[in-house]
């Protein structure tokens, strides 16, 4: 396999925020918060569901494969903003470039999937309750979180090799403080229509898991209107809440960085990379607040475990 050619671009150069280069010092620190807030917030949860045995249910499980896909957006792109925005060190080699964008986009997809399937989840709970605990088994469980690992590994692997074989010359700057496939792919002076076909068919993957999502809730709704009374109709719409919440703090920012890429005559480059800051930064920060304030159970359990440390 032919491998980058070193003549030509030896460093890619990252991207802060167009504009405010003499304050990236002040946002790293809310940059530092953020991160923070959301690696304690996730790194918790996992810890209440492993260590609760009243949390070891199917729809625990699959938060806590949320947790883990959001810990994996955060790791990933923590080195290269940190870098960027408190030492202003914009340089990165290709290869670190190749393996940041190929981790990105597996947890992308990795999240992508896990909230198809807690929809499927709700679903299943709410139109079928008594058979829900023998439909969903811990091994079933077990057995979903792998397969959807390795569909986020094989839809995502063929990236970086793919990047690898072009060749770029003298273009370097990328439009973010990160790498991501399709911005990577627009500096080679190669052809790159196989990245450019491949990338289209994972973003059809993702936006098959959002239909599938809406799908699912359509018929969650169809279920819960033929319930008689208005306080359990109340009371299933719910448990979806947090659910329906992820989804839309996942898949707006998602939606709009492709639209203002595709559609904007006059996009400007400090909306896209905001966009594109907020699809890494937001969800990990804002799931585990959202799943601690609207699920009784974790946040007893997470206060619980607060309470105790404080105590001793």
């Amino acid at each position: 396999m032919p491998v980058l050619n070193h003549s030509e671009v030896k460093l890619f150069l990252l991207n802060g925020i167009p504009g405010l280069d003499y304050a990236h010092a002040w946002i790293s620190i809310p940059i530092c918060l953020m991160y923070l807030i959301a690696l304690t917030g996730n790194c918790t949860i996992l810890f209440v569901i492993k260590t609760e045995s009243s949390l070891h249910e199917p729809m625990y499980y699959f938060l806590a494969m949320l947790a883990v896909s959001d810990i994996g957006l955060t790791l990933s792109s923590l080195p290269t903003m940190l870098r960027v925005f408190l030492f202003n060190a914009m340089g990165i080699s290709p290869n670190a470039c190749f393996a940041q964008e190929f981790f990105i986009h597996g947890f992308t997809v990795m999240e992508s999937s896990v909230l198809l399937i807690m929809s499927l989840d709700r679903f299943l709970a709410i139109h079928n309750p008594l058979r829900y605990s023998s439909i969903l088994t811990s091994q079933r469980v077990a057995k979903m979180g792998v397969i959807l690992g390795i569909r986020s590994i094989i839809l995502v692997l063929p990236f970086p090799f793919t990047l690898r074989r072009l060749i770029y010359c003298q273009k370097n700057l990328l439009s973010y403080s990160f790498c991501l496939h399709q911005d990577v792919m627009k500096l080679a002076c190669s052809d790159n229509k196989f990245n450019f076909i491949y990338g289209f068919f994972v973003a059809l993957c993702t936006l098959l898991d959002l239909t599938l999502i809406v799908v699912s809730y359509m018929l969650i709704l169809k279920t819960v209107l033929s319930i008689a009374s208005l306080t359990e109709r109340l009371k299933a719409l719910n448990t979806c809440v947090s659910h329906i919440c992820a989804v839309l703090i996942f898949y707006v920012p998602i939606i709009t960085l492709a639209a203002v890429h595709r559609f904007a005559k006059c996009r400007s480059p400090l909306v896209t990379v905001l966009i594109a800051d907020m699809f890494l930064l937001v969800p990990p920060l804002v799931n585990p607040i959202v799943y601690c304030v609207k699920t009784k159970q974790i946040r007893e359990k997470v206060l619980g475990k607060l309470l105790n440390i404080c105590v001793r």
